[in-house]
């Protein structure tokens, strides 16, 4: 399969957010400024490279033991210390920019998209190069979904809703709106 046509369908046909509902608690907890959601989205575009390239040749060795029925344990625990290694260290050499992006590192722990996508590039059968330019594509998709709902989400601030509307419930129907947007895209690849 082409790179090119990996990251597409990622970005656009099977973003990972507003498709597959993968990573909604980071997507609607971290949307409301835009400055967050670049932060939090370069963190996780940033791990979930990572986090492919280690996981992929753990699940090998794993097949090599004929223990693969153990990838999803071995996987989220390869991401949570690989995260709390990428912690420690922009603690000690970044702080400026361990203290921008604050709570966003341990957040990305519990970000299923993560797992997803690691655990998709297996049951996939990507290769190593196709298995790192998905978990890119899958990144800037998660980062998409965060910009694009933080412009909406602005929007909405400053709308007249009725009470019974406002918070919580306004925000789900905008993110539903925005999804059913990205069903425009389910045949192109």
């Amino acid at each position: 399969m082409s790179y090119i046509l990996i990251l597409i369908g990622c970005v656009f046909v099977n973003n990972v957010v507003l498709s597959q509902f993968m990573g909604i608690c980071p997507f609607l907890g971290v949307s409301k400024q835009m400055k967050s959601s670049v932060g939090m989205g370069a963190a996780v575009i940033f791990v979930m490279i990572c986090a492919t390239a280690i996981t992929y040749p753990v699940y090998r060795l794993l097949e090599k033991f004929g223990i693969e029925y153990l990838k999803t344990v071995a996987f989220i625990l390869v991401i949570a210390m690989f995260v709390q290694l990428v912690e420690i260290v922009m603690k000690k050499m970044m702080p400026p920019l361990y203290k921008a992006l604050g709570v966003y590192l341990p957040l990305i722990t519990t970000n299923c998209a993560v797992l997803g996508v690691t655990i998709g590039n297996i049951d996939n059968g990507y290769n190593f190069a196709q298995s790192l330019t998905n978990a890119l594509g899958t990144g800037l998709a998660f980062t998409l979904a965060l910009l694009l709902f933080s412009g909406v989400r602005s929007r909405i601030e400053n709308c007249d809703f009725p009470e019974t509307f406002k918070g919580v419930p306004a925000t789900l129907i905008a993110a539903s709106i925005v999804s059913l947007s990205f069903m425009g895209f389910s045949g192109i690849i």
